[in-house]
């Protein structure tokens, strides 16, 4: 899925005094976008739901909320926009199925020249003890 569709009944946002670039304008006006997904009203199924858990680490609440706030532009619109694309990206991500590892044994070959390469190795440090002199 490469792109997701926040619905809007699921979004809150709230803008707060943001920090940054911005001169005393930061001081005035609050751009800074808190946006606030409930994602159980997205329905997403159980495993995607938590890889978005752990893909959000700190920003998903206990109450299942997705909180992303944005304060990297001087304007609210641009930091609303740049929140809801944060957050549409990072529920996208997780509907990616992750690429199963197959297992993979060494032949054996391999392992034999594992083994001989061990016994080099071993022969190299046995020969380097104490010269005993007759």
């Amino acid at each position: 899925m490469a792109d997701f569709v926040l619905p809007e009944q699921a979004i809150e946002e709230k803008f707060l005094a943001a920090t940054g670039p911005g001169g005393q304008n930061v001081n005035k006006v609050a751009t800074a976008c808190q946006l606030r997904v409930n994602v159980f009203a997205l329905g997403l199924a159980p495993d995607v739901y938590a890889r978005l858990k752990a893909l959000a680490g700190s920003r998903m609440t206990a109450t299942g909320t997705l909180v992303i706030t944005a304060r990297k532009y001087r304007t609210k619109e641009a930091n609303r926009t740049d929140a809801r694309a944060r957050a549409a990206a990072l529920i996208a991500a997780a509907h990616e199925r992750p690429v199963r590892r197959v297992k993979t044994r060494p032949s054996k070959a391999a392992k034999a020249r594992r083994v001989d390469a061990k016994k080099g190795r071993s022969a190299v440090k046995a020969g380097r003890g104490r010269v005993v002199v007759d």
